[in-house]
């Protein structure tokens, strides 16, 4: 079986069913796995065309926004719940707001996450797993979808 890396067409204003990741992915990667992927996607929102609905100009801010990241994939896998315990309930829709996220934004991130899946596979990481935290991050983005087209 190969990824299948496909992007869901975004509609401001539907949010479809989502499942969780399997938390094999989580038991295989373990929190410093899924913190290395957090960081990865960081790293290359900062040289990408959404960069400016990140942190970073600022480093503090920056690593912040990545921290929470990673603790929240890492909750959201069946761990703990780091996310929660630092900022409260995820509420994800309303922390998502204030920024001005349309589909296209939302295929740009999903971009960027599809070039660090294969290389979790790569690692020794089930397919299936992985597959799971596509799925996921491929569907919950677009509950994030706040501005049209």
């Amino acid at each position: 079986m190969a990824l299948d890396l496909s992007i869901t067409n975004g509609i401001l204003g539907v949010r479809p069913p989502v499942t969780k990741p399997h938390p094999g992915f989580l038991q295989q990667a373990g929190e410093d796995g899924v913190r290395k992927l957090a960081s990865d996607h960081y790293d290359l929102i900062k040289d990408s065309e959404i960069a400016f609905l990140f942190p970073v100009n600022d480093d503090d801010d920056f690593a912040a926004a990545q921290k929470h990241a990673a603790d929240f994939l890492i909750q959201i896998c069946g761990g703990r719940d780091l996310f929660t315990q630092s900022r409260g309930a995820p509420r994800m829709v309303g922390r998502h707001a204030p920024f001005r996220i349309d589909n296209d934004s939302r295929v740009k991130w999903l971009e960027l996450y599809a070039t660090l899946m294969q290389p979790l596979v790569d690692s020794g990481i089930d397919e299936e797993y992985v597959q799971s935290v596509w799925n996921y991050l491929d569907i919950f983005s677009i509950w994030m979808i706040n501005t049209p087209d």
